[in-house]
């Protein structure tokens, strides 16, 4: 078998990296060929397929008005990532291309290339970009849901983007263009990494095209510490959908009897190191560092506002046997279990997470019981090896589809416009 792998960066960004680059090394090792597609990045592993990656481009960087919109024209639609990965499709012949992280950069438009050449299309959904042109389904900070029923025009009615009309704008005629391209009715099969996912996405797709399959975590490779060094530990991007203000706003009125360490960066890092001084932050850890940082930790908080997913953090905190105080939303409560593996608290409620923080640092033989168990609850519900296999047996039906005849997908998208290629 051989698979394309389409994903903007080539590194660990971020979690939806994570999950396609451990997907990727699995893959290689049972002897499929992997195909890379991304963007050109120093920070890339070498590839063999490096001179079909499109050129690196950064979005919301100054310019003149003519080099913006050209730059607002290739986030709706990249014809370099059309033509390149036409190319490396007509050159390596896949026979499946799994797509993750491709917005903006390398845009749905690609998974259009692929199916006029025949080629079946997975596409794991990180975030909810195919029914909310924002991809956060955030509005001013509070979570919405008006997009999935109402249509994409809500994004400029209520202009969600950062309160910019024109980035609102800007985005409803991605989305607009990319339901004009039919791109996502391309897609055989999507993954959901949480039931929540997929209750959101099945409200626009077919839910027989929508297959549930949670990330996973190698646990053979992470061995749980015996102890901890007594502090809370945030693991994540510094920005307002992941609550990290409403965890430092909590620490703030316990922070002389409970130590907590920022790890991670974002566009609130020099705010909020000078806001909350009591803090310590890490800056961006990877490795080793991260790893060490994790076992030292007393427990793991996870304060998101948005609709997390199924975030990566929670299950390596987990695999630790660490316990996890988490926001109630989105996909969490699917791997935190309350009372059980850690604590759940109301998204946005100060008062509640520093009472969770405080009754499980008082309490080293709760914070063991509830590692434990979240140990256990990784190994018997989200291991990597259980996710991998499912990802095989999900490339293996979609290929016996196709062998079997023409699909329905074929047959909804077979006048889709080549026009843009």
């Amino acid at each position: 078998m051989k698979v394309l792998v389409a994903n903007k960066f080539l590194f660990r960004n971020g979690g939806s990296e994570a999950v396609m680059l451990a997907e990727r090394e699995f893959l290689r090792a049972s002897g499929v060929e992997v195909v890379d597609f991304a963007m050109h990045d120093d920070r890339n592993p070498p590839s063999p397929y490096a001179s079909w990656f499109v050129a690196n481009q950064r979005y919301g960087e100054g310019g003149s008005a003519a080099e913006r919109l050209k730059t607002a024209l290739k986030l709706i639609h990249s014809p370099e990532a059309v033509r390149k990965i036409g190319a490396l499709i007509d050159a390596t012949r896949p026979d499946l291309v799994h797509c993750h992280n491709i917005y903006h950069q390398l845009t749905p438009s690609i998974i259009g290339a692929a199916r006029r050449r025949g080629v079946p299309v997975v596409l794991t959904l990180h975030d909810y970009k195919p029914v909310c042109p924002t991809y956060l389904r955030l509005r001013h900070g509070a979570p919405c849901s008006a997009c999935l029923d109402g249509g994409p025009f809500n994004v400029v009615r209520h202009r969600c983007a950062d309160g910019s009309l024109a980035r609102s704008a800007l985005l409803y005629a991605e989305a607009v263009v990319q339901r004009l391209l039919r791109s996502y009715e391309q897609v055989d099969t999507f993954i959901a990494p949480s039931e929540f996912m997929r209750a959101a996405v099945t409200r626009r797709f077919p839910p027989e095209r929508v297959r549930l399959l949670y990330n996973g975590v190698d646990t053979r490779a992470i061995t749980p510490a015996d102890g901890d060094a007594g502090y809370v530990l945030y693991l994540g991007r510094l920005s307002a959908e992941k609550g990290i203000e409403t965890l430092l706003e909590a620490h703030e009125g316990i922070a002389d009897r409970v130590p907590l360490r920022i790890a991670g960066t974002g566009p609130l890092e020099a705010p909020l190191r000078a806001r909350y001084p009591r803090a310590q932050f890490l800056g961006h850890l990877s490795g080793a560092a991260i790893d060490e940082a994790i076992r030292g930790a007393a427990l793991i908080a996870v304060p998101s506002r948005w609709y997390e997913n199924c975030p990566i953090s929670v299950l390596e905190a987990m695999a630790h046997g660490k316990p996890v105080v988490a926001s109630a939303i989105g996909g969490i409560p699917e791997l935190v279990v309350h009372e059980e593996t850690g604590l759940l608290f109301p998204p946005g409620d100060g008062r509640a997470l520093a009472d969770c923080l405080m009754r499980l640092m008082a309490d080293a033989s709760l914070r063991r019981r509830f590692g434990r168990a979240g140990r256990a609850r990784v190994e018997r519900r989200f291991s990597l090896e259980g996710h991998n296999a499912a990802l095989l047996g999900t490339y293996k039906e979609v290929l016996e589809s196709r062998r079997q005849g023409q699909t329905q997908v074929d047959i909804e998208c077979s006048s889709t416009s080549t026009l843009l290629e």
